[in-house]
């Protein structure tokens, strides 16, 4: 059974940092791509940042410079660093992934697994 499972979130000041984690039990032959989404009360669900066995990380606008995606290949877990965390970055984080595909990942398209998500929360 593929799981995702997210781990990491919590309470912190603006201006601090957090380190999600992702353990992935899903293993892609041919490639992958893997990201991580967030969504705030009242909001749609966007793409945060996404990595792929192929190339460079991509990462929303709104966190380019103060989150950093990275995947442990041996260890099979997707980590997003997050510094300097804002009050708009609240909300809960899902991580996703899905084998390489037709949609460049840098589109956040097409994520075919997900995990049930963990929740920050950032007090101004």
């Amino acid at each position: 059974q593929v799981k995702l499972v997210e781990s990491g979130g919590g309470s912190v000041q603006a201006g601090e940092s957090l380190t999600l984690s992702c353990e992935v039990s899903v293993h892609f032959d041919n490639g992958y791509c893997m990201g991580w989404f967030r969504q705030a009360p009242g909001k749609e669900r966007e793409g945060v940042a996404s990595t792929h066995i192929d190339g460079s990380p991509t990462y929303a606008d709104s966190v380019k410079g103060r989150f950093t995606i990275s995947h442990d290949k041996r260890k099979n877990t997707l980590y997003l660093q997050m510094d300097n965390l804002k009050p708009e970055d609240a909300g809960m984080y899902y991580c996703a992934a899905r084998g390489s595909g037709p949609a460049p990942c840098r589109t956040f398209y097409g994520m075919e697994y997900w995990g049930r998500g963990t929740l920050v929360t950032i007090s101004s």
